[in-house]
């Protein structure tokens, strides 16, 4: 099997979400001496630029996404040791969360396995996540990006005190916010002083490649 074949193998698996076949070719892929950051950028990050650009053609749908994504976090786990071994960059580092009130994640996991897919280091808070404690997670990673997600229109608010949360804590002006969920609008994001708003994981990845550009 030849260098380029195996990369081949391992964009063909994430592409099709087999994460049998991902592990494998991946596990091939480090066997024939290829680095680390190769089968992360060609491999990985490459399937998943083209499962965002199948979304937004309409030839994938959320299903197919969502395969996809857990494809290639199966293959980055065996991947991971290696990046870190070899001083490989995430392209940013992003902390996401269902804000405090909501107890919705399929959205915003699907979220973070997609910008995970395209390069960045992802801490994922979990649901229900109060301001301080975005805060907290801020202050001890680093980030340059929050991702705040809320399904029930009741939780909207909790968007707002989260950002003004950054704000008194003095890390506002260091952070890109990012906002998405089914309630959420462009004009709503605008009003409590976001960065961006994604309607969608696809445009989630877009988004967050543009803010750290």
């Amino acid at each position: 099997m030849t260098t380029n074949a195996n990369l081949e193998r391992v964009y063909e698996a994430v592409l099709c979400g087999d994460r049998e076949a991902a592990v494998a070719a991946t596990r091939a892929a480090v066997d024939d001496r290829l680095s680390a950051a190769s089968i992360l950028n060609q491999g990985l990050i490459r399937a998943m630029d083209e499962v965002g650009r199948r979304f937004e053609n309409g030839d994938y749908f959320v299903p197919e996404m969502l395969i996809s994504a857990r494809a290639m976090q199966t293959a980055l786990e065996l991947l991971r040791p290696l990046l870190v071994d070899s001083d490989v960059k995430p392209a940013g580092k992003m902390v996401v969360g269902t804000v405090k009130g909501d107890l919705h994640d399929i959205g915003k996991n699907l979220v973070a396995m997609m910008i995970e897919g395209a390069g960045f280091e992802i801490i994922d808070l979990g649901a229900d996540v109060a301001p301080e404690k975005f805060v907290s997670a801020v202050r001890d990673s680093g980030a340059q990006l929050v991702g705040l997600s809320a399904l029930l229109t009741t939780t909207l608010p909790m968007m707002q005190r989260t950002i003004q949360a950054f704000a008194d804590a003095g890390l506002r002006d260091q952070l890109k916010v990012i906002v998405a969920g089914a309630p959420v609008t462009t004009s709503f994001a605008a009003a409590i002083g976001t960065d961006s708003f994604a309607e969608n994981a696809s445009r989630a990845v877009t988004v967050a490649k543009s803010l750290v550009a």
